[in-house]
């Protein structure tokens, strides 16, 4: 390694002192690349106080906060602070909130409890999360239903649409493993000739439109088949789980080609039972709060 101050890179070749951008008044390191020269600038100080400050913050943060993983437990810090407790202790404030005006749900008289505005104005907000987080997910979040799934928000109800009947359809469920589940369930119609299958599709496509003709042979078709669970004309209302063939509102789908797939192969939905998950007295106040999807009350829901 030489001692030559005229060897050093960057250093004029002369004097050996290093040369000088005449624009920034930086030193030069020697290095040149077509013509543009490297400078010898010094690393910003802002930046070396903020890793500074970020490596103080991090020291700190070890010695108070949770921050290494020993195994099956860490490190908690002098502070001993646990997100589990802290979210554990947020809901049972929040239960305690709610404990209340929500016994009143336990043995409701839901006409009653809608008339109290004061009762419905805290209930409302605490039903509308209870549907997001059990519910939405398959009926939508405003109960428009979905591929499979019933609309919750017309007039049209496979068990009944009262806040009771609600209830009880939230605590049994349908075709579910509880054991006083509600059963409901489209049979399978490939006994029927493929035409006249064919034709009972292109009948029931028909019927929210009003285009078909109960007096055809299709209309005597459906009448032989399908009336006694969807009823006359289709209109539904049962309460037997099946739904109206009438209305826009249809589970599967109601073009022919769809309609003629049920028919050939059947369907039979499951919702789930929900007395094992949600209280009793959840379980009316979500009855209750579904119960006002048809008339709009929940629409514009927080």
């Amino acid at each position: 390694m030489t001692t030559d101050p005229k060897a050093h890179p960057g250093g004029h070749h002369h004097s050996g002192e290093p040369e000088v951008d005449p624009v920034t008044g930086y030193d030069t390191t020697g290095h040149e690349w077509g013509g543009i020269k490297e400078l010898n600038t010094p690393f910003p100080r802002i930046a070396l106080v903020a890793l500074a400050l970020t490596f103080a913050y991090a020291v700190v943060a070890w010695i108070l906060l949770p921050a290494w993983p020993l195994g099956r437990d860490y490190t908690h810090g002098l502070l001993d602070l646990d997100q589990g407790e802290v979210a554990v202790a947020g809901y049972r404030e929040l239960s305690g909130m709610r404990e209340g005006w929500l016994s009143r749900f336990d043995a409701p008289d839901f006409a009653a409890l809608e008339q109290d505005a004061d009762l419905m104005a805290a209930a409302m907000p605490a039903a509308h999360r209870l549907f997001r987080d059990n519910c939405a997910v398959c009926h939508g979040m405003t109960g428009g239903g979905g591929p499979g799934f019933p609309v919750l928000a017309d007039g049209y109800w496979l068990w009944g649409g009262t806040p009771e009947d609600i209830a009880e359809t939230l605590s049994v469920g349908i075709n579910s493993e509880h054991p006083d589940t509600r059963y409901a369930e489209m049979p399978v119609f490939d006994w029927l000739e493929r035409a006249d299958r064919t034709t009972l599709a292109e009948y029931v496509a028909g019927l929210p439109a009003g285009g078909a003709d109960p007096e055809s042979p299709a209309g005597m078709l459906f009448e032989e088949n399908c009336a006694a669970c969807h009823g006359e004309g289709g209109e539904g209302g049962l309460l037997n789980g099946a739904p109206s063939l009438t209305d826009a509102s249809v589970i599967y789908g109601q073009d022919a080609a769809t309609v003629e797939q049920t028919l050939r192969h059947g369907r039979m939905g499951v919702m789930p039972y929900w007395s094992d998950r949600l209280s009793a007295a959840e379980i009316n106040l979500l009855a209750l709060y579904v119960s006002r999807f048809a008339s709009g009350a929940e629409e514009a829901a927080p």
